[in-house]
This record gives structure tokens, sequence and C-alpha cells, in this order.
């Protein structure tokens, strides 16, 4: 008997990503459930699982057609979505800088004219 420990979440997670970026294809749901077993195997009945937190998290674009649900995710999505938080970042680091700087400045100007207190023994 084989004692084969089953994929994490985040595990089957990554090889979804994986899948949907090797084959830059549109699936629905039910040629997922077939393909990923095979492929990256992730059991049938957790992939309708993964794929939505994938679909939460905005990493696999998904819409309705018709009577049909289709899901997607291209790599050029991912990096663009990296740059862009990496662009908010660093304005945030930016904005947060000038805020040290003037907090600095209006100490600097608080200790100005005060004389360091003497303890006597």
């Amino acid at each position: 008997m084989s004692k084969r420990k089953g994929l994490s979440l985040d595990e089957k997670r990554q090889k979804m990503l994986e899948l949907f970026n090797e084959k830059k294809d549109f699936f629905n749901l039910k040629e997922l459930e077939k393909m990923a077993p095979k492929e990256k195997g992730i059991v049938a009945q957790s992939v309708k699982d993964v794929v939505q937190s994938l679909v939460d998290d905005g990493l696999v674009d998904t819409d309705k057609i018709g009577t049909s649900v289709y899901f997607w995710a291209f790599p050029s999505k991912a990096i663009n979505s990296k740059k862009s938080s990496v662009k908010e970042l660093e304005a945030k680091l930016e904005v947060t800088k000038t805020k040290q700087d003037s907090v600095k400045q209006s100490l600097l100007k608080a200790n100005c004219g005060r004389e360091d207190t003497v303890s006597i023994p």
C-alpha cells in the first residue's frame, strides 16, 4: 500500500497556475477537472475549489458566456500586476520617507533651545 500524501491547498494553487500559464488558453470547469488530475496530480473533486480561490485572489480571470463559465490566466497579467504593486509600494515608501523627514525636522526644532537635564546624585 502506498502512503502517498496529498497536495496542500497552496501546492494545488501553484500547480493550477502553472497549468494555466503553460497552456495559455481558456478552459471551462469540466475541461479543468479532466486535465488537472492527469497533468498536475490535482484531485478532480478539489479543482473547483482551487480555481475559485485563484479567482477570488485575482490570479485567474473568469467570465460567463451563455451557459458556460470560462477561466483563464496569462503570464503577462501576473507580471503586470506585480509591476503595479511594486509601483504602489514605492509610492507609499516615498510618502513615508517624506513624513519621516518632516518629523525629524520638527523634532530638531522642538529640541532647539532646550537644555539637557542633569540628574544630581
